[in-house]
């Protein structure tokens, strides 16, 4: 018995310090193609699904690393909806079905950096959280519209005072097609969480 109580002594401060590990000072939507410090999937297609193309490995001029997300949309109109938009999610596809997402409560931001391809292109939105359902996030926040230009900017979604304690929906954008008749290409990097 006094061996047992020993053995429980010893782990007691690694079970505290476990608790007492601070989040990490940036959490990543997106930082390089496949890097392991993703934490979201750009599975949540929305609208006009179909109008979309992903390029997440783009090498073409990115604002920092190795790759950068290009995404091309071609507004014809394939679900009849007239917009489209794509949220990042944990787990991937979960439309609150599932209970995943992240604590990220103690973030101050979400940050990222955005162009256009010819400049001009509007995007009604930029949002953290959303999502509804049975397992739904526990806020959203948004910024929007943006009119995009072509050099890379970094845009801001502040997040202080907000309820982070769930969220699945860890990034999003959306656009219309009133708002680009001839559709468009943008690019987005380095979307992360920043604690100050």
């Amino acid at each position: 018995m006094k061996r047992l109580h020993v053995a429980m002594f010893m782990l007691l401060p690694l079970v505290i310090a476990a608790k007492s590990v601070d989040q990490p000072k940036e959490f990543y939507v997106y930082s390089d193609k496949g890097a392991t410090t993703n934490h979201f999937i750009p599975s949540g297609w929305m609208g006009d699904y179909g109008d979309l193309k992903l390029d997440d490995a783009n090498k073409e001029n990115c604002a920092d690393g190795k790759t950068c997300i290009k995404w091309t949309y071609t507004p014809k109109g394939s679900q009849g909806a007239n917009w489209a938009g794509v949220f990042w999610q944990n787990p991937p596809n979960n439309w609150g079905t599932t209970d995943g997402g992240y604590n990220l409560n103690g973030y101050k931001k979400l940050t990222f950096w955005a162009k256009g391809g010819q400049g001009g292109e509007k995007i009604a939105e930029f949002k953290v959280g959303g999502i509804t359902g049975t397992y739904s996030d526990s806020d959203a926040v948004s910024i929007g519209p943006v009119v995009l230009s072509k050099e890379w900017k970094r845009y801001e979604i502040p997040l202080n005072d907000r309820e982070l304690s769930k969220i699945s929906g860890g990034f999003c954008w959306s656009a219309s097609r009133d708002d680009n008749p001839n559709g468009f290409t943008i690019f987005l990097d380095e979307i992360r969480y920043e604690r100050s």
